[in-house]
């Protein structure tokens, strides 16, 4: 999987509206996914991605919806499709690399 081609453009369309500097979800967490540096600093609450492990990566979690709905990302929006999170799982347990 692709960062450059397939996991970016997912993270631009549903995650960084809220999660970039100056956005409340950045106030909130810390966490900035407008870049591969960005993402991988993860936010105050720690690493948000564990290259080789989605089932405990933070960031699958809260796409997946396996954390209290409190939580779940994106926040106030509809799920992301089944092919997104599916392209997100295969890129963090291939390693989450830049590429």
């Amino acid at each position: 999987v692709s960062y450059a081609k397939e996991v970016q453009p997912i993270l631009t369309k549903n995650c960084s509206e809220c999660h970039s500097p100056g956005q409340q979800g950045f106030t909130a967490s810390g966490l900035n996914t407008t870049s591969y540096a960005a993402l991988m600093q993860g936010g105050r609450y720690g690493p948000l991605v564990k290259p080789g492990d989605a089932f405990t990566s933070a960031l699958n979690m809260l796409v997946e919806g396996r954390v209290d709905k409190s939580i779940r990302m994106p926040h106030g929006r509809d799920k992301l499709s089944d092919q997104d999170i599916a392209v997100l799982k295969a890129w963090v347990n291939e390693g989450a690399k830049d590429n």
